[in-house]
């Protein structure tokens, strides 16, 4: 047995810091505590914090690439982007776009996924020889680890929006749920973890859950106006996260704006409301402040918050305008001061930050335990996949992706499989 010790580290675990030693063996971890006798070849750490890979469940591009581009290359760029920030596990995202745009997108999330190796479930159809045939007839190869961010799900993220709350987005292909064209956008349920967002108001909308949230799809509530009653219609639907909490979506201020009295609530307070939702922040400094993140930690605490970038392909590039969505096909927006923004500057307009920025910012900016909010950038979005049992935490058994984290949280290295990826 080859084994590799990482040693002389703070280990980052769901709930504490411990000095200790970690022990690899191939892909996974075999063991955490002191170090083992026998050969293993040993990379002293000296006291730098050992972390799990973080898992972004909400990122749309990065290094000039965007998900949405169609081509299996822009996977693998957005991919390499944020392995160097300490993602090792990622869910694309798409955007508001054209109907090919999300079959094209739809299709390389299938491929990307079997080709670097995704589990999918026993009766699946599908096989990772046949994606990695496939894309190699693309002239293009498969982004595998060590190279980057490994693709362990879809997150489906556009056409079923409220257009009046698209935000950023493409005014383009908005639809109306229905079986001529949920038949095929919904087909990876069962291949692979699957996320919708719906905005709960818009035409049925309760029917599209109802469908398909017994077939394995997991729907988040999002780019939605609706009422507290509309969400709590829809938690009962099988609604069970909600995207970029604060970010485009109702609350009582805009809700009065359409009736006088009595005041409602919206999604806001219906996501702090529900122990049911689960929910994210964009915790890059701009999109919200210290009050608001501890606000949301507060409420619905480090099980139920999830840390997300919500990137655009402005990652790692200088301020400048930029696509969001597809090249050329998308909306043009600005990268200005650390975040995206409209281009008359009056919006936000997605992040432009990797997840270790997030994690400085929660636990410096807000003041969050330094376990407790790894933990919201890795182990919580990881159940709220449901891949916690290989990945989002470092104990025996699971796979080995690691962070190597200096002081001042920034990331030194980066393991994938067990494999050290080049940042």
């Amino acid at each position: 047995m080859s084994l590799t010790v990482f040693a002389n580290a703070t280990v980052v675990l769901p709930d504490r810091l411990e000095s200790a030693s970690v022990t690899i063996n191939g892909e996974r971890i075999v063991a955490v505590g002191a170090t083992p006798a026998g050969s293993h070849r040993a990379i002293d750490l000296k006291g730098k914090y050992l972390a799990p890979g973080f898992v972004d469940l909400h990122v749309h591009g990065g290094d000039g690439a965007d998900f949405m581009d169609g081509t299996a290359e822009a996977f693998a760029t957005v991919c390499r982007c944020h392995a160097r920030h300490g993602t090792t596990s990622l869910t694309p995202t798409s955007t508001v776009a054209r109907m090919s745009d999300y079959e094209r997108f739809l299709e390389l999330c299938e491929l990307m996924y079997l080709a670097s190796g995704g589990r999918q479930p026993p009766d699946s159809q599908c096989d990772s020889r046949g994606a990695t045939i496939a894309l190699k007839n693309q002239g293009a190869d498969a982004p595998r680890s060590p190279t980057g961010s490994r693709i362990v799900g879809s997150h489906f993220y556009g056409p079923y929006f409220a257009r009046p709350a698209r935000g950023c987005h493409p005014d383009q292909d908005f639809l109306v749920p229905d079986a001529s064209n949920s038949a095929s956008l919904m087909r990876l349920a069962g291949t692979m973890p699957f996320v919708v967002t719906v905005a709960p108001e818009i035409d049925n909308a309760e029917w599209l859950v109802r469908t398909y949230a017994e077939r394995g799809v997991r729907f988040n509530a999002g780019h939605s106006f609706a009422t507290f009653s509309q969400m709590e219609a829809a938690v009962k639907w099988g609604v069970r996260h909600v995207d970029h909490l604060f970010c485009a979506m109702s609350d009582r201020a805009r809700l009065r704006q359409s009736q006088t009295f009595p005041m409602r609530g919206g999604v806001m307070e219906a996501t702090l409301f529900f122990d049911e939702l689960t929910t994210e922040v964009i915790a890059d400094g701009k999109h919200l402040t210290p009050e608001l993140l501890r606000l949301a930690y507060k409420i619905k605490g480090p099980d139920k918050l999830a840390l997300v970038t919500d990137s655009m392909r402005a990652v790692d590039l200088p301020d400048g305008e930029y696509w969001f969505g597809p090249e050329g096909r998308g909306e043009m927006v600005r990268k200005m001061q650390g975040v995206g923004v409209t281009l008359e500057g009056t919006a936000l307009a997605s992040g432009v930050m990797g997840m270790d920025h997030c994690v400085r910012t929660m636990h410096r900016g807000a003041g969050v335990p330094l376990p407790e909010t790894i933990r919201m950038a890795s182990l919580t979005p990881a159940r709220i996949l449901g891949i916690e049992k290989d990945v989002g935490s470092i104990a025996a058994g699971k796979v080995a992706d690691l962070a190597v984290l200096d002081a001042e949280l920034n990331v030194e290295q980066v393991y994938i499989e067990g494999q050290k990826v080049e940042v």
